[in-house]
């Protein structure tokens, strides 16, 4: 199996948060994760940070915010150059997809959880 280094946005140190689910079934599958949230702290031995790191080779983003705060994000995601972005139900922004295209970057809308349990990921 290819690992595939994801960027969780939206990670949450809340089990019953979505994105904390897909950190933690990210991780059971061996993919590496990192995580930026609304606090800084630590969740499976992952740090996740409030900061725009600069990460490098990332496969996925995998999208947990809502369209209205995904746009501060923009530039940011196009500078990861990932290969894809997954927009989870809730997530899905017709404005960010099309900018992802327009550089190459493959769009889904998609729930990762799902993608995960079918071996689709």
């Amino acid at each position: 199996m290819t690992q595939k280094k994801t960027l969780i946005l939206g990670a949450s140190d809340n089990p019953a948060r979505y994105s904390y689910l897909a950190m933690q079934r990210l991780l059971q599958k061996g993919h590496p994760v990192v995580g930026i949230g609304k606090k800084n702290t630590v969740v499976f031995n992952t740090n996740i940070g409030t900061e725009k790191t600069p990460f490098e080779d990332i496969d996925t983003v995998t999208l947990y915010l809502n369209p209205s705060h995904q746009q501060e994000y923009y530039d940011y995601i196009l500078s990861l150059k990932p290969k894809r972005i997954i927009f989870n139900p809730g997530a899905e922004n017709d404005e960010l997809a099309a900018l992802a295209q327009k550089n190459g970057i493959h769009t889904m809308e998609a729930c990762t959880l799902v993608m995960l349990s079918i071996n689709q990921y």
